[in-house]
């Protein structure tokens, strides 16, 4: 029985230091792909090429040429904590776009938000707290962008992708750091190609469909304001000019729900 209790112990620590010897390789795996993946870095930090800003411009533009939109967004993003730790939560967003008219869906474990827009009035819902506040809004889908971030501070995600041809990015695009092609790239079975930018404070990238339908399927979005740099990542599935309803931009809410006053906006902090 002693002897058993020997070799137990001598088993143990094998099977302890061929778990140590385990990580220890693994991070020498994780550090040595990380490494080949740099060996041959892209040389164009600084450089704009106009194929960037124009397919840029091209992504936008035939995005706005359709009567309907859906999209389903699988992504992540990054929370930092207090010391310094990012932490990747998940969450599926699915849309319903027409002129006038959207519907945002954002859904995780973490959290549930509705974001509706039927060309008079947004509204946002918290189905998990049994909140919403419904508000006035412009009768465009541009304007009532620009006026739930003027008033309320709210972007909605990925409204960008649709601003870069119509003039509204335009100082942005004059003011961008770097903006170049990384090459091609199937994302999900779809052979696309791949942008990188930076701007002031974010670098950001995005794989472009090829051909006549030039739709975003996935996007990377960069934070350099924080040491950590915490990322966006989406991986975007659409349909072009689905069927949509009235009803389909209409909010009834929960019997429960309570509608409470939305918060104004008063400008970053300093």
């Amino acid at each position: 029985m002693k002897r058993f209790g020997g070799m137990a112990s001598a088993v143990g620590l094998v099977a302890a230091l061929t778990s140590i010897q385990g990580a220890a390789a693994q991070t020498r795996s994780s550090a040595n792909l990380l490494r080949s993946a740099i060996k041959t870095p892209v040389i164009k930090e600084g450089v704009v090429e106009p194929a960037a800003t124009n397919a840029l411009k091209s992504m936008s533009a035939y995005l706005m040429t359709a009567r309907t939109l859906g999209v389903t967004s699988r992504g992540s993003i990054d929370v930092v904590t207090a010391d310094g730790q990012r932490i990747e939560l998940d969450g599926t967003t699915e849309y319903k776009i027409r002129r006038p008219g959207f519907v945002i869906d954002y859904e995780s474990d973490a959290k549930s938000r509705r974001f509706i827009y039927d060309g008079k009035n947004f509204t946002v819902y918290s189905p998990k707290l049994g909140f919403y506040s419904t508000v006035a809004a412009p009768p465009t889908n541009r304007e009532a962008l620009d006026t739930i971030y003027k008033n309320f501070g709210i972007a909605l995600p990925l409204e960008d992708l649709f601003r870069w041809g119509d003039g509204a990015s335009a100082d942005r695009l004059q003011a961008m750091k770097s903006a170049y092609s990384l090459g091609t790239a199937t994302i999900d079975g779809v052979a696309t190609n791949h942008y990188a930018f930076r701007e002031a404070q974010v670098d950001w990238e995005v794989w472009i469909q090829q051909g006549n339908h030039p739709l975003p399927r996935k996007l990377v979005i960069v934070d350099r304001t924080d040491a950590s740099h915490p990322t966006f990542i989406a991986r975007l599935d659409w349909q072009v000019n689905p069927t949509f309803t009235d009803s389909d931009f209409a909010f009834v809410p929960d019997g429960d729900a309570k509608r409470i006053e939305l918060a104004h906006y008063n400008g970053m902090e300093k």
